[in-house]
C-alpha cells in the first residue's frame, strides 16, 4: 500500500493530497478486513464451543425465569418452580439428560433479565418475554418458537365507571418498568389522544399492590397476566379487564445470538411439544403408542440416529420430552387451561388445524 501512496503522490498538487488520503482510507479499510487485527470482533467459527456442549458437559440447565407469575412461572407451596415457562426448561432438561429436574432456576425481574442472559449466567431465558425487533438486535438475542400468543390489556375496578379506553382520560395507570407494556401503553393512548398519568415500578408485585390500594385507577399488562394476577387480589370479582387488546405479545424463550446449534436444539424441543399434540401423542398414551406398529408415530418418537447426531440431541429426545412433561396441550391445560384455576381458552394458542397459531415444521 505504501508503494501505491508513493506512486499517486508523485503526481503532485492538491489532487495528489486527495489521492494520498484516499489511499490511506483504502489501507485502513483493508486492515479492518484482516491485514491488521482489532478492527472487527471475532466471528463465531465452526470450532467454537456451543452453549449446548457446555450445558451437556455441566449436566444441568441454568434457566432464567419469572417466579412471580402463576401459570407461567412461580413457586408453589412446596417451593418448586411450576408453570408453562418452567415446563419449557424441564422439557429441555428431559431431552438432554432424561431428567426434567436437572434445572437450576433463577428468578429475574423484567429490568435485569436481559443483562443476566448477556452475561452468560443463564443458558436460556424462559420468562414471558415478548419477541420484538429491538430485542433481537439491540439486545443481541435470538428467540426460539413462540410458546404463548398474548396481547396487552387494561384492568380497572368494576365500580370505576371505566368501560373503554376513552374513559381512562386523566387517570393514573400502573405499569412495570422495562417491559413492552410501558411503551405500548404510551404509544396507543397517545395515538388515541387519551392523556394519562403513568406510575411505574420495577417490581411487578408492587405494580399490582399499588393498583389494589388505589394509587392508580388502572393497571396494564399482558391479558394473561391480568387474569392470573386478578385471581390473587383480595376481591377478584371486583375487577374487570377492558375488552380492547392494544398490542401483539408473542412470548418466547430467548438465548444469546450467534449460537445456532443451541438455538436449533431448543427450537426442535419446543416443536416436539406442538407436533406431539398434533399427532395425538401424550404422556398418558405414550407407552401404548411405543408398543404399536404405526410407522409415522414411531419415526417421530425416535428420529434417525443421523438426525439426532446433527442436532446434538439423543435419538429418543421426543420420547423423553413427552414422558416428562407431556405435549403442549397437557402443559397448557395443566397451568392455564381446563385443569387450572384460570380456565383460559386456547384461542391463538391452539394448533393450526384448530384455528390457532401453533405449528411445527415436519420431523424428517
Amino acid at each position: 500500500m505504501s508503494t501505491i501512496i508513493k506512486v499517486i503522490a508523485f503526481q503532485g498538487g492538491q489532487a495528489s493530497r486527495l489521492a494520498v488520503k484516499l489511499a490511506l482510507w483504502i489501507s485502513i479499510t483493508l486492515a479492518c478486513f484482516g491485514l491488521v487485527t482489532g478492527c472487527m470482533p471475532d466471528a463465531p467459527t465452526a470450532n467454537s464451543t456451543s452453549r449446548l456442549d457446555q450445558v451437556i458437559s455441566r449436566g444441568r440447565l441454568r434457566c432464567g425465569t419469572n417466579g412471580e407469575l402463576p401459570g407461567f412461572s412461580f413457586l408453589d407451596p412446596q417451593g418448586r418452580y411450576v408453570g408453562l415457562d418452567v415446563d419449557i426448561c424441564r422439557a429441555i432438561a428431559a431431552a438432554l439428560f432424561d431428567n426434567p429436574d436437572a434445572v437450576d432456576y433463577r428468578s429475574l425481574n423484567a429490568k435485569e433479565r436481559f443483562a443476566v442472559l448477556q452475561s452468560g449466567e443463564i443458558d436460556i431465558l424462559s420468562r414471558n418475554t415478548t419477541v420484538t425487533l429491538g430485542r433481537a438486535f439491540a439486545n443481541g438475542l435470538d428467540f426460539a418458537p413462540v410458546v404463548f400468543y398474548d396481547g396487552q390489556g387494561i384492568m380497572v375496578r368494576q365500580d370505576s365507571k371505566i368501560s373503554k379506553l376513552a374513559d381512562l382520560k386523566g387517570k393514573t395507570i400502573c405499569t412495570q418498568v422495562g417491559t413492552t407494556t410501558q411503551i405500548n401503553l404510551a404509544d396507543q393512548l397517545r395515538q388515541r389522544n387519551i392523556p394519562y398519568q403513568p406510575l411505574t415500578f420495577d417490581d411487578i408485585n408492587t405494580v399490582f399492590a399499588s393498583y389494589e390500594t388505589g394509587r392508580c385507577q388502572a393497571v396494564s399488562a399482558d391479558k394473561s397476566a391480568l387474569i392470573v394476577r386478578r385471581s390473587r387480589l383480595s376481591q377478584p370479582s371486583a375487577h374487570i379487564i377492558l375488552p380492547e387488546t392494544i398490542s401483539k405479545e408473542p412470548l418466547a424463550p430467548a438465548v444469546l445470538s450467534g449460537d445456532s446449534r443451541w438455538l436449533k436444539a431448543i427450537s426442535w424441543i419446543i416443536y416436539t411439544l406442538f407436533e406431539a399434540e398434533d399427532l395425538g401423542i401424550s404422556s398418558t398414551n405414550l407407552a401404548q403408542i411405543q408398543a404399536g406398529q404405526n410407522e409415522l408415530l414411531q419415526k417421530f418418537l425416535r428420529p434417525s440416529d443421523a438426525l439426532g447426531d446433527n442436532a446434538g440431541l439423543p435419538p429418543d429426545f421426543p420420547t423423553r420430552i413427552i414422558k416428562a412433561v407431556g405435549n403442549y396441550a397437557e402443559i397448557y391445560q395443566r397451568h392455564l387451561g381446563s385443569n387450572s384455576q384460570f380456565q383460559l381458552a386456547r384461542a391463538n394458542n391452539a394448533l393450526w388445524k384448530n384455528g390457532g397459531l401453533l405449528y411445527s415444521p415436519p420431523f424428517r
